[in-house]
Order: structure tokens, then sequence, then C-alpha cells
């Protein structure tokens, strides 16, 4: 009977890891917004970005940017083997506590009192040892994939159909930035990335500080309200967003235009960072993890009263 309970226990345990980082797993990130669409984007608010245009000069990293040595891969994915040699190691635990509780063990079984052995529990640490190298090359991948999707906005806009595949017409965006110029003859869509890369930095440095009153004339009045509040939901909560070697790596014009007496203009980030979550008083990583950089891809879309005004963030769209 003791031997039962030290084999159920020996059992649970593994149960109990397995079921801790299947939670870790699928807990979301974040940084700035928590990876949704957000904002408004004039009457465009309703359609996804076009595609980016490629940028005329890629923007230098400003000052204070930290950036990572991260390769441009994608993630590695997890082999067949691994899997096939845990689901045998399941397959043979199970099939020895079936027997177990048959009473079809062995004499020799049956001379140690049938208890828990050194084989179950070599068994047991290599298969938790596995599912642990397993499951956190899964977050890495999920973590990326999760980027990926677009859950409902929170604010006016939703995310709209898929981009089309065709490539930009190029006369759409130079019609964009040549009515933009009509009203800012110094408008240069070189040193616009260079701006909007340096909005960027500064938007997510106050993001992870949990003050937005840094980036305020950064953010329309409807992006800081949103914002503000997702700070505020953080605070409440005891979690830190911690983001950390931020690299950009291309950012491109996708749309441009007017309306309204308003200048838009979209533009495309695909960079890289660590994003993790973590407890306010004990400093443990809640969600992501804080030793594979993540890629995504974002559209940023900035405004101003036409002329030659700051810009300011509008809108913040995940691609479909």
């Amino acid at each position: 009977m003791f031997s039962k309970k030290i084999f159920a226990a020996g059992i649970g345990l593994l149960a109990g890891w397995f079921m801790f980082f299947v939670v870790l797993e699928s807990s979301a990130l974040a940084r700035v917004g928590g990876g949704r669409s957000f904002g408004s984007r004039g009457s465009r608010s309703f359609s996804a970005p076009r595609p980016a245009a490629p940028a005329p000069v890629q923007p230098a990293t400003g000052a204070g940017q930290q950036v990572a040595s991260a390769p441009t891969a994608g993630f590695p994915q997890q082999g067949g083997f691994l899997r096939s040699m845990a689901g045998g190691l399941i397959g043979g635990m199970a099939g020895a506590m079936l027997f177990r509780s048959l009473g079809i063990a062995g004499e020799s079984s049956e001379a140690a009192g049938g208890g828990i052995g050194m084989l179950d529990i070599a068994l047991i640490a290599l298969l938790l040892y596995l599912l642990f190298s397993y499951l956190k090359k899964r977050r890495q991948a999920a973590a990326s994939a999760y980027y990926q999707s677009s859950p409902a906005p929170e604010i006016r806009s939703t995310p709209g159909a898929p981009p089309s595949a065709a490539p930009l017409q190029g006369s759409d965006l130079d019609t964009g930035i040549a009515h933009i110029r009509q009203m800012d003859p110094s408008y240069n869509p070189s040193r616009f990335l260079e701006e909007c890369t340096d909005l960027f930095f500064k938007i997510q440095a106050a993001w992870t500080q949990r003050d937005m009153s840094a980036a305020t004339a950064l953010l329309t009045a409807e992006m800081l309200a949103t914002l503000e509040e997702q700070v505020r939901t953080m605070r409440k909560e005891g979690k830190i967003n911690r983001l950390e070697n931020i690299a950009v790596r291309s950012v491109d014009l996708a749309e441009a235009w007017q309306e309204g007496g308003q200048d838009f203009v979209t533009v495309k980030f695909l960079a890289s960072l660590l994003d993790y979550t973590v407890d306010e008083k004990t400093g443990r990583i809640s969600a992501g993890t804080k030793d594979a950089p993540i890629r995504f891809e974002e559209y940023w879309t900035f405004t101003r009263p036409v002329g030659k005004q700051p810009w300011k963030l509008a809108a913040i769209q995940q691609p479909s």
C-alpha cells in the first residue's frame, strides 16, 4: 500500500509539472498595447494596412536604443524524435502502472515489495527533463505565432481583411506623400522614418515603465487614454511588462493620405525584443521568456494636422 502511494505521488508530480508548463506556455505576452489592434486611422480604421513599400533609407539606430544581436532566422521547431521518445516513455510507465495494478509483476518485484524502483525514478526524471525542453521550445514558437494573431480592437478600429497579395501601386503612396508635401514642403520620407523609429522606442519605454505621461506629446488623446487604462490594469494586478534588447530590423512606409485636415502615414515595423511579464512583488516571470527574442510585425499609423506639425501615434494594427 505504501509503495503504491509513493508511485502515485510520483505520477502526480509528473502531472503537476506538465500542467505548470502548459499554463505558462499559453500565457499571453504583452508589449505596447498587448499585441492588439486599436486606435483610429480615420476613414481607414476598418481596413487593413496595405503592403509596405521599401524604405528609401534604412533608419539609423538612435542614441540610447538597445539593440540585440539576435539572429533573424525563425525559431527552430521541435523534431519528431523527442515526441516519439516522450511518447514511448509515457507508454512504458503507463504499462508498468497497469501491470502493477493487476498484480502481474514478476517475482523480483514481489521480493522488493512491489514499490517504485530506481528505473521508475530514472524514467520519471528523464521524462520531466524532456517535457521541459520540449515545452520551452514550443513556448518560443507559440509566442511568435501569438503576435501574428489579431484580437478584437479596444476602441473604434477592427482588424480588416487580410492585406491584398497584390503589390502596392507606387502611385498610391506617392500621391499621398505629394499631398502632404503641398502643405509641408520639408517633409522627407527618410527623415520621417527615423523620427518614427525614435517615437517607437520612446513609447515602448514609457509602457515598460508603466508611466505613459512621458509619452503624452507622442500620442493622440484616444491612444493615450487606451494605453493609460492598460497601464492602470497592470499596476492593479501587480505586473510589470519588461521589454529589453529592442532591435528594429526594418521600417517601411505603407500608406500616406490626407483627410479632414489631417495627415496620416502608416509605417510597418519589423522588430525583435525580449518580452516578458514579472510579478511586482516576487520578481518572478509570469508570462513570456527572457531567454529568446520574439520577432514581430506591426503597423503604426501616425497623424498630425496638415502642415509642419509634430506627428503623434494614432493607431497600432497587427497583420492579419
